[in-house]
């Protein structure tokens, strides 16, 4: 088969390197990461357990996923600016903002999600 067919192994290998690499440098460098890292140890088990059924679980754990997704990419972004200048500039602030609001989102859907699936349970 040849290398760049649908099942070429050493570029999967490339990718998930490339990813592990990503997720050290965040745990490493952005302190919020750590936290919501910190968050997601301590409330992915506590999901696991307190959800009925694979869906509850999902929503409780994946929420959770969600939140570290969405820091990554907002400190991507804000990488990414810093990397063109560190004087102030509209569109600089203005792209870092409207990421960390993602990332507030991603924090206020785990809250909803989880007041909402517990309160079914225990409500």
């Amino acid at each position: 088969m040849a290398p760049n067919g649908l099942f070429d192994l050493r570029r999967v290998w490339r990718a998930a390197s490339y990813s592990v690499s990503g997720l050290k440098t965040a745990l490493a460098n952005e302190a919020a990461f750590r936290q919501e890292m910190t968050l997601f140890v301590l409330l992915a088990p506590l999901g696991l357990w307190l959800g009925r059924d694979g869906v509850e679980r999902s929503l409780l754990v994946g929420s959770l996923v969600l939140v570290l997704v969405v820091e990554l990419l907002n400190s991507a972004i804000e990488a990414a600016v810093n990397r063109i200048g560190n004087e102030p500039h509209e569109l600089s602030g203005r792209a870092k903002d409207i990421a960390s609001a993602a990332v507030f989102l991603s924090l206020l859907l785990v809250a909803l999600v989880w007041v909402l699936v517990l309160f079914d349970r225990f409500g």
